[in-house]
Formats: C-alpha cells, structure tokens, sequence
C-alpha cells in the first residue's frame, strides 16, 4: 500500500519540518501537530497511514496519545523517543506502538522503518483468508474486523496484540521462541529486541486472561517461549 497521508507530531518545529519535507517529497500529504490535545484531534477526525509520535508533548504526553487513539484506530505508529531511554521504549509498545526512532535520528531511517512498518501491514491484509474467523472454545476472533470475543465479550487488541494472539491460536500447543515471535511479528529487520515480544504477551494476558498470573490462554514453556493451551 502507497503511503499517501501521515500524520508528524513533535513540539521541535525543526524535526516536524524535516520530516514532512522528506515525506512530501515522495507525494505524501502531511499534517502536523505540535503538542497531545492537537494531535489527538487530529487523528480523530482523519484517516492516517501513519502517525509519527513524539514522547515528550505539551498538554497530553505521546504515551497518553498512543492509548487513546488505540482505543479507536490500529493505524501503525511510530513513536519519537529520548537517545538511549529504554523505558521510553518499552513504554511506547506498552500503550500500543509499533516501533520507535531514537533521536537524533536520519531521515533515511525514518523512511525506512516507516516501509518496513507498511510491508510487513499489506503482506498481511495480502493472504487470502479462506476462513472469516477462529474459533477455539470460548475465544473467537474476526479475521476481517480485527476484533476479538472472549465468552461473547469483545477484548479491545492493539494490532500487534491481535497478531500474535492470532499466531497462537492458528498453532495450537506449539511453542514459540521470543526470537521468533519476534521475527514473525515485527519482521526480521526490526531493530527492537526480545523484551517487545514480553511487552506484548503480558500485555495481552492483562486483557484475555481473569488471572494473568495463572493465564488460561497464553503459556510460557520456561526457557523456550509462549504457546496457546487447547486441551
């Protein structure tokens, strides 16, 4: 899918010009906000292919952002980070991002994760789904909404949560590395490391399970990764 609008927020003027005078040179229509509140009305009231988000805004933070549009859109974002600051990191994917940039960064390296993002987003939507859902015992997901439905009640997935909950569930009882999550997911050229992938899993049991600590669902095989329980 050709990129056509994006969305750059950053209270550095500096950085949101660089950005949008390098993505418009490849004919992307770019808006831009300069603190939270604006940026969250920004993405309310259009759709994006992708939204770059700084961490540190005025009013509303990049985090606060993140969760709050992840309440209504699965647009890929990108978030904007302090060089070196994994918290920020961990953070971002915590609230639903989908990669993050360190400053200062090269602007070439922001096209490039923003492909990345965007190839690894169309190759999905590419493979024909023969079934319309999956269904094991009580969870059921919907293959073409994106939603999940856990004893008929819908769990609320960021994108990245509904796929490796899908990966699971389509393998039944195999367990998968982190590296291979990781892999599968986020693509081989993701930069990230392992700890996403932990990110994500308990992210996603504080969702689908009653007791994260005693998860139902999604099992970790000690030293070798996470599987999906079907008994």
């Amino acid at each position: 899918m050709a990129i056509k609008r994006a969305l750059v927020v950053d209270d550095e003027k500096l950085i949101v010009k660089g950005i949008r005078f390098s993505l418009e040179q490849d004919d992307i229509e770019v808006d831009c906000a300069y603190d939270g509140e604006e940026a969250l009305d920004y993405a309310r009231t259009n759709e994006y292919d992708i939204i770059f988000l700084d961490v540190m805004l005025p009013k509303l933070t990049g985090f606060e952002v993140c969760q709050q549009i992840r309440e209504f859109s699965n647009v890929p974002i990108i978030m904007l980070t302090a060089k070196g600051d994994d918290m920020d990191k961990i953070l971002g994917l915590e609230y639903g991002a989908d990669d993050y940039i360190t400053k200062p960064f090269n602007i070439l390296e922001v096209k490039a994760r923003m492909k990345a993002i965007m190839r690894r987003t169309d190759s999905k939507k590419a493979v024909p789904q023969a079934n319309k859902e999956i269904v094991s015992g009580e969870v059921r997901l919907d293959l073409e909404s994106r939603r999940c439905y856990i004893e008929g009640k819908e769990i609320s997935l960021t994108a990245k949560e509904f796929e490796v909950f899908e990966l699971l569930i389509l393998n039944p009882n195999k367990v998968y590395s982190r590296d291979g999550l990781l892999k599968i997911i986020w693509g081989a050229d993701y930069p990230g490391d392992v700890r996403t992938v932990d990110v994500h899993i308990r992210r996603l049991r504080e969702k689908i399970e009653k007791n994260p600590s005693e998860p139902k669902y999604v099992h970790t095989k000690w030293g070798v990764g996470y599987y999906f329980f079907n008994a």
